[in-house]
């Protein structure tokens, strides 16, 4: 039971939002243990933790979650100028 006189700061509840098809928010700082038992400092304000398992920054996110996008070599994008158009633009400007 608190008499009022303790002088230690109230203790915030730590905040985690699971964003869909994402990562885990949490409020820093925190610690995270890891299935080894070591034990990870992270200070900053706020970090993403993975939930894909595709990371290679495990625990934290490094968006391996999002879909990608491969350029494709050879044909332009539909509506994309070629090159012969760009050119000549250039020329023409």
């Amino acid at each position: 039971m608190s008499t009022g006189n303790d002088s230690s700061p109230t203790r915030v509840p730590t905040r985690i939002q699971p964003l869909p098809e994402g990562p885990l928010l949490v409020e820093g700082p925190a610690e995270i243990v890891m299935p080894d038992g070591s034990v990870i400092l992270c200070e900053r304000p706020m970090m993403a933790l993975c939930t894909c398992r595709r990371s290679l920054r495990a625990p934290f996110c490094d968006t391996s979650h999002r879909p990608r996008l491969r350029r494709r070599t050879g044909k332009p994008r539909a509506g994309a100028p070629s090159d012969s158009e760009t050119e000549t633009r250039k020329e023409t400007s």
